[in-house]
């Protein structure tokens, strides 16, 4: 009969040992798309504002000598991500393009003005930088107009600040929620061995000595649910681009590796601190209290 308990003793030990790291590597998981919404969050809002195009409309007696200085000034710009001249054939060709039709052969003449198309850098994309750049163009002589969408831009930084304000908060949340369920989870795996922390501490062993092998444990738990939680991100991450293909353009994978070993630190400090306090609980209780 002993071999037969003790097989099935083990056996349980290996259940309660899966289904912890099973369990820590879901909460990590949450953790870990979060992380990802965070990221890509931000990336998207660095996309939409490098995006946003100021159009700098040139006079019609604009020389080509004066054209390209203009782009030397605004490439130097610190404020300024590109600027492309866009001459008025090719300003033709692509509204042609648009509309389906060659206005030029009906009107007779080409009305469209050169142009030059400038994107901004993501930091610099806000109403009182683009407003300084601005009056700084205008202020050139082969320049007719400047223009752009205020109030687009006005949306998508209001939106943004409040956006990342809702996503910090339930950030805090998750994550106090996510320690919880490992900690939960982790004492309840401890509880079955019990008696044998208790035992150990009643033959002498110091408090020290019981603990590391719990400890070490645990927080190899929480590296194989990390690992396990990392598996799962990385395909919800192909899975998303093969979606939404427009993914690979703010992909970012330094973040990407970043955050996967922010998401196994935070899997061994939880799952150590928490087999750190649950075993203390077990050697402070009283013995008639563990039954």
């Amino acid at each position: 009969m002993a071999p037969e308990g003790n097989k099935m003793a083990r056996k349980t030990l290996r259940t309660s040992y899966i289904s912890t790291v099973v369990s820590i590597s879901l909460v990590l998981f949450m953790i870990g798309t979060l992380g990802v919404l965070v990221l890509h969050a931000r990336k998207v809002s660095n996309y939409v504002k490098e995006n946003i195009q100021l159009s700098v409309m040139l006079l019609p007696d604009a020389g080509m000598a004066q054209v390209e200085s203009l782009l030397k000034v605004l490439e130097k710009s610190e404020y300024v991500k590109s600027a492309t001249y866009v001459t008025k054939d090719e300003a033709a060709a692509k509204l042609k393009e648009d509309l389906g039709e060659d206005f030029v052969e009906f009107l007779g003449y080409n009305p469209l003005l050169g142009s030059i198309d400038v994107k901004m850098k993501a930091q610099y994309a806000d109403s009182e930088n683009i407003a300084a750049l601005k009056a700084k163009i205008t202020a050139s002589s082969v320049v007719k107009e400047v223009y752009y969408q205020q109030s687009l831009l006005d949306d998508i930084n209001k939106n943004m600040k409040t956006l990342a304000l809702v996503i910090l908060g339930f950030s805090a949340l998750l994550f106090f929620i996510a320690a919880a369920l490992i900690n939960n989870t982790i004492r309840l795996a401890l509880y079955s061995r019990r008696l044998l922390i208790k035992s150990m501490k009643l033959v002498g062993a110091t408090r020290g000595f019981i603990r590391k092998p719990f400890v070490i444990s645990g927080i190899m738990q929480g590296i194989y649910g990390a690992i396990i939680a990392n598996l799962l991100l990385l395909g919800l991450l192909y899975f998303a681009k093969k979606e939404i293909p427009d993914l690979v353009e703010i992909q970012d994978y330094e973040m990407v590796l970043t955050l996967m070993g922010g998401v196994i630190l935070a899997g061994i400090f939880i799952s150590g601190v928490s087999t750190f306090f649950a075993v203390n609980k077990y050697l402070s209780r009283n013995t008639q209290d563990l039954y």
